[in-house]
């Protein structure tokens, strides 16, 4: 997205540590690391800067060999807005500096969503956090409870999100409304914002929910949602997602 050139940052962070696939973060996709796809889609965003960030020698080494600049960061972080929010310590930005959080598993992910996320919030001065969602379209989607809902404003604000079926319909989610929405994992903040969140303790409803964002919204913080214009291809937790992936990105149902 041409008009958020040089605005904002991207930060992926990346372990090697994970409960379901240990070492995705530098697996094979398609003759390359997993890490390579996502940088290079970050990148295509035009980004000011895009910046690996990683406690693990193995993903540090495997960045080296495509030229891709790495933060260590601390090996005790609970979560990649932690580990961003050490990069933006370390490396001083300021407050209102606009930084992307871009997990390392989503190698399919469109770069003009990197670009419209940084875009989304730059334009809502008010705003704390931007992110993204798409159409729920299926009942069983939408019942799922490994997919995340978001409800907004008439504005774009964000409500609420919850991995019940959000809105309800007629209290049971035995029908889908006409609208809902799934929300994407992809995060713009502003420094200032990133910094408050990360120093802050989980609250009742992220354990509840085990959804970060909420923290966010018991805080008061503002998030704006927009919904993304481009498909967007699988995530990564598994292997089998991986296989997954590679078969989206071969279809050519993506521009990577």
């Amino acid at each position: 997205m041409a008009a958020s050139a040089g605005m904002f940052r991207v930060v992926i962070p990346a372990r090697y540590a994970s409960t379901r696939f240990p070492g995705k973060a530098v697996a094979e996709l398609l003759g390359r690391p997993m890490i390579q796809h996502v940088y290079e889609r970050a990148v295509a965003s035009y980004a000011a800067e895009v910046i690996i960030a990683t406690d693990d020698a193995r993903v540090a080494d495997a960045a080296a060999e495509f030229d891709a600049p790495v933060t260590m960061t601390s090996d005790t972080h609970e979560s990649g807005t932690d580990r961003v929010a050490e990069v933006a310590t370390q490396h001083g930005w300021q407050a209102e500096d606009i930084v992307v959080n871009l997990q390392g598993d989503a190698p399919t992910i469109p770069p003009s969503s990197v670009g419209l996320v940084a875009e989304l919030l730059n334009n809502h001065p008010a705003a704390d956090m931007a992110t993204l969602c798409v159409p729920i379209n299926g009942l069983a989607e939408y019942q799922s409870p490994h997919v995340v809902k978001v409800v907004m404003d008439r504005e774009g604000r964000a409500l609420y999100f919850s991995r019940s079926p959000i809105p309800a319909s007629g209290h049971g989610g035995e029908r889908k409304p006409e609208q809902v929405w799934r929300h994407l994992g992809i995060y713009a903040y502003r420094v200032g914002a990133l910094q408050r969140l990360s120093a802050t303790p989980a609250c009742y409803l992220e354990s509840c929910e085990k959804l970060e964002q909420l923290r966010a919204l018991w805080l008061g913080m503002e998030i704006r949602v927009a919904v993304a214009t481009e498909k967007h291809g699988p995530d990564v937790d598994t292997p089998e997602d991986l296989a997954a992936a590679a078969a989206y990105l071969t279809a050519g149902r993506d521009d990577g």
